[in-house]
């Protein structure tokens, strides 16, 4: 089984104190785990691939939620912990989205696709582990894409997180009991 790990929107905008849609305590305590879960992606030279919000100015998203990862901005770029673990070297790629699923609008499809292919696997051969925030919005989203294309999806508990305890709780469930991911 080929494995991939999703990094979702762990940018300044979302894990900083100061960022413009903090999810708060919950997404500062999934760091470190998530730090040491892409540095051994990144050792055993694994494909990481980085989920980002990247929105313009005017993108009618601002109605829902305030203004956030604006793309080019410092809201908008992956945390500093996780950046650092980047180098030439390293199966990274970076995806930047505009919608909550990591697929609406990008070419996440075709890097798995590609990943895929290089190790001579289907789509649904491939074994992907997500972690990120929120685990109730970006998190869910993506995950119910990876589901529909038949993708075994594995979310680390600990590695997801959300600005609502309640919401993060039922969205674990969901992915579990409905879309048929294993929560560790």
């Amino acid at each position: 089984m080929t494995k991939v790990l999703l990094v979702v929107d762990m940018l300044n905008d979302f894990i900083a104190p100061e960022g413009a849609l903090c999810c708060g305590e919950a997404a500062g305590e999934i760091v470190s785990a998530v730090v040491r879960r892409v540095s051994a992606y990144v050792k055993n030279s694994v494909p990481v691939i980085f989920i980002c919000d990247a929105h313009v100015e005017d993108d009618l998203e601002f109605k829902q939620f305030p203004p956030h990862a604006l793309r080019g901005s410092w809201g908008a770029k992956v945390i500093p912990e996780l950046l650092k673990l980047v180098d030439n070297k390293s199966r990274i790629y970076f995806v930047e989205k505009q919608r909550y699923s990591g697929f609406y609008g990008t070419n996440l499809e075709k890097i798995l696709k590609a990943i895929a292919e290089e190790e001579k696997k289907t789509l649904s051969e491939l074994k992907v582990e997500v972690v990120g925030v929120c685990t109730n919005i970006c998190v869910l989203y993506t995950v119910e894409e990876l589901r529909n294309r038949d993708i075994e999806t594995v979310i680390p508990a600990g590695e997801v997180a959300s600005f609502d305890n309640d919401a993060h709780a039922l969205a674990l469930e969901q992915m579990r009991v409905i879309l048929g991911a294993i929560i560790t």
